[in-house]
């Protein structure tokens, strides 16, 4: 089962830190919080192999990759850990999230139902009913499991009427998730409502709503939906989206406002999830404002494949000028680097490398290795300017490794200052004013990898011609 306890918190809203604590027979593991969470991409950690990625304590698997097979091929899994197995994650120290749709992807889709919601497959658009969705969970056995949420894929804005479907079809469809059973799931719940923040509230009256006659039975022992739910999920590519589709003349509500209009009511011990963040300045921002326990990294991971080595701590220190959070390594001003991927100390395979202890010998002239020697250089910047511009796999590999553990350092640093009690607000704004947010280094280093990739990568000859034909 799933437990979560605080160790630090203020009032309703604020820095704080936990634990998130999963008890099996074979084990448990234990997650500090404020933490991250890897995403995937048909379950594997884009550039990493299964033993690269061992160091990722909590991974998030969206399923509907899997669909475009009936039955899906992971639920043909057997076995204590199926979804472990399947992955090859390690089920003693790795923490899995399932999840029905990416939250990541913004693409418009058909309409949902009451019956069904739209999935994105390879092969097109296909209709997963909420009870194929308890069947799918409880064939996996993932130690969390999202429940379907109804939200809007179309064009917004959205009428009221849309709206109020979302919250009641989103109620009806987590009821399914809860229904008595021997193994009981942790569920995560999507806080419904979009951008309307009156909505909102009424999603989590819903939540809170005690429960009589049949549809009692149909959650029992739980007396309400909430009873039932392990933890609250926030995706922002859907409400960014929204938000950007209001008019100008009308108020937009902040992320925090959304989300304290969801949470203000709902009990504070439990773990509070957000897909989608953009930067490392959005997360101080939700740790500071609202007390958000877990974030999605798949924007350090987006940054480590366009070519960008995140470079930034907090506290930060006190710089002349603005920095930048990372570096593009696209930029011919790396070719003569031969420092560090990172300004500052980091324990990645790319900034400290261990040199193996034996090496395979190919001939007589291959010489032992010695061994007091464990060390070895770290990664210079021009050597992964070099990997990139060639076109090399490793080159995202080692960003990737460096990325999440410099992301890692920046978690394990908040939870330190709050646990001992500095003006973490104050660390905030000082963080603001000495790095910039990085959406402009982003979009370079895309431009330039589009570059690359033009003139090296498979079918350049094709891409060439669709070029010179625009």
């Amino acid at each position: 089962m799933l437990s979560f306890g605080l160790h630090h918190q203020r009032p309703s809203f604020g820095p704080r830190t936990g634990a998130l604590l999963l008890k099996r027979p074979s084990g448990s593991i234990e997650l500090a919080t404020p933490a991250s969470i890897a995403a995937t991409s048909r379950g594997v950690v884009p550039h990493l192999t299964p033993a690269h990625a061992a160091n990722l304590r909590c991974i998030q698997l969206p399923f509907e990759s899997f669909l475009e097979h009936i039955p899906p091929v992971p639920t043909l899994q057997s076995g204590p850990h199926p979804l472990h197995t399947f992955f090859g994650f390690n089920f003693a120290e790795q923490l899995l999230i399932l999840t029905l749709r990416d939250p990541h992807d913004g693409r418009e889709t058909p309409a949902n139902t009451d019956q069904y919601v739209s999935a994105v497959t390879g092969r097109g658009i296909r209709r997963v009913t909420p009870k194929a969705w308890v069947e799918y969970a409880r064939v996996c056995l993932p130690d969390i499991v999202v429940a379907l949420p109804d939200i809007p894929h179309t064009s917004p804005p959205f009428s009221q009427k849309r709206v109020e479907r979302s919250l009641t079809r989103s109620s009806s469809w987590l009821s399914h998730l809860l229904a008595p059973s021997p193994a009981p799931l942790n569920v995560f719940v999507h806080m419904a409502g979009g951008i309307n923040t009156s909505a909102r509230g009424a999603f989590v009256a819903n939540l809170k709503e005690t429960l009589y006659g049949q549809e009692a039975d149909a959650i029992r022992p739980h007396s309400c939906l909430d009873d039932g739910v392990a933890g609250y999920v926030v995706d922002l590519a859907p409400l960014r989206i929204e938000l950007a589709a209001e008019p100008l003349d009308e108020p937009i509500p902040t992320v925090a406002d959304l989300l304290k209009a969801s949470l203000t009511s709902l009990p504070t011990l439990k773990p509070r999830l957000v897909n989608s963040v953009s930067s490392p300045h959005e997360i101080l921002f939700l740790v500071r404002d609202v007390g958000v326990d877990l974030f999605d990294s798949k924007w350090a991971q987006d940054a480590a494949s366009a070519g960008v080595a995140l470079d930034f701590v907090f506290p930060a220190p006190n710089f002349e000028k603005r920095q930048n959070i990372g570096h593009n390594l696209y930029d011919t001003a790396y070719a003569q680097d031969f420092s560090s991927l990172s300004t500052f100390p980091c324990s990645c395979a790319a900034c400290r490398p261990v040199r193996p202890t034996e090496i395979v010998a190919h001939s007589t002239f291959d010489k032992p290795i010695d061994a007091s020697r464990s060390d070895a250089p770290s990664t210079a910047r021009a050597y992964i300017h070099h990997l990139c511009l060639t076109h090399e796999m490793s080159a995202h590999t080692l960003l990737v490794l460096h990325n999440t553990a410099v992301l890692e350092a920046f978690f394990a640093s908040i939870r330190d200052i709050i646990t001992r009690g500095d003006d973490f607000p104050r660390l905030v704004d000082e963080f603001v004013t000495a790095y910039d947010e990085g959406a402009t280094l982003m979009e370079e280093a895309r431009t330039m990898w589009r570059q690359v990739d033009l003139a090296r990568g498979k079918g350049r000859l094709a891409r060439e011609k669709e070029k010179d034909a625009s």
